[in-house]
């Protein structure tokens, strides 16, 4: 492997220093690191590229920082067999699961080619309105759709063409297994293992308190309408992507084709991920 891409958050001074010596290391050992324009005056050993020429420039992504810098990682990937090493400098860390004490031991076998992936799934995404796709996308994480005032909104919701509910509810999260332990687990939905092929439809603060989670199989498609009655609906992307919605718009979520490959630490499972995150008891030897 000789073309490393490098995104960090800009944000951070600890992620910012922390690209610099990787960049520096990197070239070190022979390989190109790239970088995306809004690094170019912060980390002086790596090329700058265009965000619509980096993907197609590099071998591998590394990502410095927290869920949202791997949110935006994959969102500029989109779609192409890059994989993702993402190490922790933010927040929580689901996605970006790798300690800085970790991180040199791992690239180190990254740029030898001897690592392994997880696949994670994703969802495409189309808006329709007035007629026509409006748009499309690809997540990660969730598609959330929202009231952004106080009022419940009204979601005509249909699973396979068949028509579940109409929620009244602040809004509806429609999330991979990736995205389990993000919005969605704030609105008390499951936490599922993130390899499984499914999708999470959940209510957030409904008015029929009957209305609860649901997990579908990754081959359902799922159909939302904004019903009358709603005002000010948008429709949030990985929690990065704001679009508004008018009345009769319809949302159409399905698995993509496409995925996104994470770099495995092999020296860390899952659950020890959950373990440190929510500060779960430690596990004991014995019963």
């Amino acid at each position: 492997m000789k073309r490393i891409g490098l995104m960090v958050k800009s944000s951070s001074a600890e992620a910012v220093a922390f690209g610099r010596e990787a960049a520096v290391w990197i070239k070190g050992k022979g390989k190109e690191v790239f970088i995306p324009p809004y690094l170019a005056d912060r980390i002086s050993a790596a090329e700058a590229l265009s965000f619509d020429d980096l993907p197609d420039a590099i071998e591998a992504m590394i990502v410095l920082g927290g869920d949202g810098t791997m949110l935006a990682a994959a969102r500029l990937i989109a779609g192409r067999k890059v994989p993702i090493v993402g190490v922790n400098l933010g927040g929580l860390g689901f996605l970006t699961a790798i300690a800085m004490k970790e991180a040199y031991p791992l690239l180190e076998r990254v740029l030898n080619d001897d690592y392994a992936v997880e696949e994670r799934m994703m969802l495409a995404v189309e808006l329709e309105a007035d007629g026509g796709v409006n748009s499309r996308h690809k997540v990660l994480n969730d598609v959330v759709i929202k009231s952004a005032g106080a009022r419940l909104s009204r979601l005509e919701t249909r699973i396979n063409k068949e028509y579940i509910t109409t929620y009244r509810a602040d809004g509806l999260i429609i999330a991979t297994p990736t995205g389990s332990t993000a919005y969605s687990l704030s609105a008390s939905g499951p936490i599922l293992y993130p390899t499984i092929h499914s999708i999470i439809v959940n209510p957030i603060c409904p008015f029929n308190l009957t209305n609860r989670p649901v997990v579908i199989p990754d081959w359902m498609t799922v159909d939302v309408t904004v019903m009358q009655g709603n005002s000010d609906v948008q429709l949030v992307l990985d929690g990065q992507v704001d679009l508004p919605l008018s009345i009769g718009a319809r949302i159409m979520v399905r698995r993509a084709d496409e995925s996104v490959y994470l770099i495995k630490n092999d020296g860390k499972g899952y659950f020890d991920i959950l373990r440190e995150r929510f500060l779960w008891e430690p596990g004991k030897s014995g019963r």
